[in-house]
């Protein structure tokens, strides 16, 4: 008996799991998902600060309520209606029944 034919007993007929192609097609699908991680890692943060600027100048989707100070003590009323004449206007009743605005 000669010693290669010793060899194909001893080795097995089965081939490898993945075989010599599906190394190379599992090296190159690991090569470009890690690619396009990378790449979504770089782009989402760009792109969402573009949107966020773009919207920002339009108006779209920002709360443009004006904040502010008033003395102690003073207690009053801020009402706003669709059925006001502008959407901006605002009706102010003070405790007094005193009413200032658009009421």
């Amino acid at each position: 008996m000669r010693p290669e034919d010793e060899w194909d007993m001893i080795r097995s007929d089965r081939g490898s799991l993945l075989g010599g192609a599906g190394i190379g097609v599992l090296r190159i699908v690991l090569l470009f998902g890690s690619a396009a991680v990378a790449l979504a890692m770089i782009l989402v943060p760009i792109a969402d600060d573009y949107t966020r600027s773009q919207l920002a100048g339009a108006g779209y989707g920002l709360d443009l309520t004006t904040t502010g100070s008033i003395k102690s003590g003073s207690n009053f009323t801020i009402r706003k209606s669709i059925l006001q004449s502008s959407p901006t206007s605002v009706c102010i009743i003070r405790d007094n029944g005193l009413r200032s605005g658009d009421c």
